[in-house]
């Protein structure tokens, strides 16, 4: 995947989070594990697309960059 299918997906990611956060009020479980699984999603996405661009910024080939795991993104100190 390159920058700009991440980027893509993102904005995917984001519309559909937008659109469940609008209904908020009325969501059942569902829809806010939902919306838990959007937000792990898309900081993946956001940690992938910065592991790119470092990986490129040294010089070095961004596509042997990976995904993280859940576990370890959502344990990022902000």
């Amino acid at each position: 995947m390159d920058d700009q299918q991440i980027l893509q997906r993102i904005h995917a990611l984001v519309d559909e989070e937008h659109e469940l956060l609008s209904q908020r009020e009325s969501a059942g479980p569902e829809q806010h594990a939902r919306i838990a699984h959007l937000e792990e999603t898309l900081d993946q996405c956001w940690d992938l697309l910065r592991r790119r661009r470092a990986r490129q910024s040294a010089g070095l080939d961004p596509d042997d960059a990976q995904a993280a795991p859940v576990a370890q993104v959502e344990s990022y100190l902000q």
